[in-house]
C-alpha cells in the first residue's frame, strides 16, 4: 500500500540554529536533501520538516512570509505514543530553546501539550486513548 507523505517546509531565521534545535529533540537531518540553506528533518518516516532559510523560502512563494512569532497561519500537530512521550518531547524542545505554545491539555482520554520553536512555528504534541478511538 501507498503511504502518502508530508513535507512541511518552515521558514527559519538560522539554518544551523534550527538544526540543532530539531536534533536536540531526537530527529535526524537527511544530508542528502540538505545544504547550506537547507535541512531535511526527518520526524518519521512519512513526515519531513523542510527548514528553510527565508531566501530560500521565498523562491517557492509570491506571498509576504509570515513571522511565525507575531502570527499564525498553521498549528502542527504530531502524534505520541503516550502520555510519557508527550512530556519528553516537549522537555526535549524547551530544553533546546524553545517556549511553552499554551497549557497543558488533559481530557482523562486526550493529553497534549505544545511548544514553539525557535521561529515561532507552532508543534502540539497529542497523545489520545486507542480505546477512546475505536469507541
Amino acid at each position: 500500500m501507498y503511504q502518502q507523505m508530508i513535507f512541511v517546509n518552515l521558514p527559519v531565521e538560522n539554518i544551523e540554529a534550527s538544526r540543532a534545535f530539531y536534533t536536540a529533540l531526537g530527529y535526524s537531518v537527511n544530508e542528502q536533501f540538505s545544504d547550506e540553506s537547507t535541512a531535511s528533518v526527518v520526524i518519521s518516516d512519512t513526515i519531513i520538516a523542510m527548514l528553510l532559510t527565508k531566501e530560500k523560502y521565498a523562491q517557492f512563494t509570491k506571498k509576504e512570509i509570515a513571522d511565525a512569532r507575531k502570527t499564525s497561519a498553521v498549528l502542527l500537530a504530531l502524534s505520541a505514543e503516550s502520555r510519557e512521550k508527550v512530556d519528553t518531547l516537549v522537555e526535549k524542545a524547551l530544553a533546546a530553546g524553545g517556549s511553552v505554545a499554551g497549557d497543558t491539555q488533559d481530557l482523562g482520554f486526550m493529553y497534549g501539550r505544545s511548544f514553539d520553536d525557535l521561529d515561532g512555528h507552532t508543534w502540539e504534541v497529542v497523545w489520545m486513548d486507542p480505546a477512546a478511538v475505536e469507541g
